[in-house]
């Protein structure tokens, strides 16, 4: 798809300034760059991209701004209070067509969300951390053991399909943005105050389990029940519960080869069987959420959280799954126009794998909500 007018404008103004600062992509790229903060080569070229531009996030317009207010482009970002009377001119004057060129932009973004983009996860500023549950310790890979000369840290991870999943989409969405992810015990007031992805359910992720319970106006909760010990059910503000469904396995097990109840636990698979006879689990419930964040209103958290981890995984891949994610976000743009909202969908299981869910098929939609209405 081509681009929009707007967006190769504002690329081809960027590109005209750092022209006219005799500056090649490397010189502004090590410009732009500050302490923690690197632009790349490659960041530079994408910004100036005619055929596919990227937007820049509105801090690194204002770095523009600044830069090229000067009236000799220096080799490292100015502060503004080092401006001249005649450079603080300039540089409010190009701040503010640079930010009204960045706004067209994102109006076109907002009316046309089909266009591949993801506006959920396009993030303008901020650190962005995905909290993820940890594996309990008798489910542990031995590579998990730090002691272990082969010790790999991702191997402590649950949902470690919809952590590689969204970690991989968070990071192509926002190259400019750092990215990193926890696990809830390496969770610091630092993690707390930027962009926030909680993954998982209650059980193994604290984090998530705390939040759920600051969070007093999402109108969803999820909890244990007796009847279900690998998974937690969701339960509406109305008391609704929505649970995954289960069926006989079409493949039974010969009785002298069931596994021990000990050996369910420690597998996490006690849910799978109902009476000494195997069961297939064929639909899951996953909740997506989007909020402000308690700690810091200007950043977001997203929650994706399941009854089990095939919940989880449908949660993430709504929005990252190029067969359908187009559809969705536009569905969402159009359902949810102030961004913040909570939905729990349908997670239909077919041979082992979660279907990801199609927001245009009504019966996949369980529970919305959202502060400017009420409700499912």
């Amino acid at each position: 798809m081509a681009p929009s007018p707007e967006a190769v404008r504002l690329a081809r103004r960027l590109r005209d300034l750092r022209e006219s600062g005799r500056l090649t992509q490397k010189e502004l790229s090590s410009a732009l760059s500050t302490g923690e903060t690197r632009v790349a080569v490659a960041t530079i070229s994408s910004w100036e991209s005619q055929s596919n531009p990227k937007l820049p996030p509105e801090e690194r317009l204002r770095s523009y701004a600044l830069l090229f207010a000067m009236s000799e482009v220096p080799e490292r970002l100015p502060r503004e209070q080092d401006l001249s009377g005649a450079e603080r001119e300039r540089f409010n004057a190009l701040h503010r067509e640079l930010g009204t060129l960045r706004e067209d932009v994102r109006h076109q973004q907002t009316g046309s969300p089909s266009s591949g983009n993801s506006y959920t996860f396009d993030f303008e500023s901020g650190r962005i951390t995905l909290i993820c549950p940890e594996v309990p310790e008798l489910g542990r890979s031995p590579l998990a053991d730090e002691k272990n000369p082969n010790y790999t840290k991702l191997y402590r991870y649950a949902d470690l399909d919809a952590l590689i999943e969204m970690w991989g989409h968070v990071r192509a969405s926002n190259p400019e943005l750092r990215v990193r992810h926890r696990l809830p015990t390496e969770v610091s007031a630092d993690h707390l105050s930027g962009h926030l992805i909680l993954i998982g359910g209650i059980a193994w992720n604290r984090v998530t389990s705390r939040l759920l319970r600051v969070l007093d106006n999402l109108p969803i909760r999820q909890l244990s029940v007796p009847d279900l010990a690998d998974g937690e059910i969701f339960r509406s503000r109305d008391g609704k519960e929505y649970r995954p469904v289960w069926e006989e396995s079409k493949e039974p097990v010969p009785e002298n080869e069931a596994p021990s109840q000990a050996d369910l636990e420690a597998e996490q698979a006690q849910d799978a069987w109902r009476d000494d006879t195997p069961q297939e689990l064929a639909e899951d419930v996953a909740l997506f959420a989007r909020l402000p964040n308690p700690f810091n209103h200007s950043r977001t958290i997203t929650i994706c959280n399941g009854v089990y981890s095939r919940g989880v995984l449908g949660a993430v891949r709504m929005l990252t799954d190029d067969a359908v994610r187009d559809r969705n976000e536009a569905y969402l743009a159009d359902r949810f126009p102030g961004g913040i909202f909570g939905l729990l969908m349908r997670v239909p299981v077919i041979n082992g794998e979660a279907v990801t869910p199609d927001l245009e098929i009504a019966d996949n939609r369980l529970f919305e909500w959202s502060p400017e209405g009420d409700g499912e």
